[in-house]
């Protein structure tokens, strides 16, 4: 399962939709806001996502791990939206029979996500300077002038 929120992520709330059964890994990852990013200071994440298409890719996307790595269940919610440092950005939490599965699982959904899902970022940095960066970029192609935040 993969959706998009717009409100803050629970992570006691999504890995309860986890719980249960007899796996044997059970594996999350939590995606943070970082308070700097290449040597600068960010004041705030803004994600933004062509919704329709992001969810269906991203569905594809644990539907793949789920059957390459033989998962009993995988989620994945992203946030859109303005987020602060420290806040979760995304989630990611897989059972599997063994442990070495579910932690594989779960590198290839973030990796995956990042690279196929389109969901775009703009970073705002202190100094006022606001940069996009989208899927499967490290580094942003465009930056745009702007305010604080």
């Amino acid at each position: 399962m993969f959706r998009l929120s717009r409100t803050p992520l629970k992570p006691d709330t999504l890995r309860r939709r986890l719980a249960g059964g007899d796996a044997g890994g059970f594996v999350c990852f939590e995606g943070r806001v970082r308070g700097r990013n290449r040597g600068r200071p960010v004041c705030l994440l803004e994600y933004e996502a062509h919704n329709r298409l992001a969810e269906k890719e991203g569905g594809r996307v644990v539907a793949a791990a789920e059957k390459k790595f033989g998962l009993k269940a995988a989620v994945c919610v992203h946030r859109v939206g303005r987020l602060r440092a420290g806040e979760i950005a995304v989630w990611i939490g897989v059972l599997a029979d063994h442990r070495a599965a579910a932690f594989d699982a779960c590198r290839t959904i973030i990796d995956d996500v990042k690279a196929r899902v389109p969901i775009w970022k703009k970073e705002h940095y202190a100094q006022g300077v606001a940069e996009w960066i989208g899927p499967g970029k490290t580094r942003g192609r465009r930056a745009t002038s702007g305010k604080k935040a």
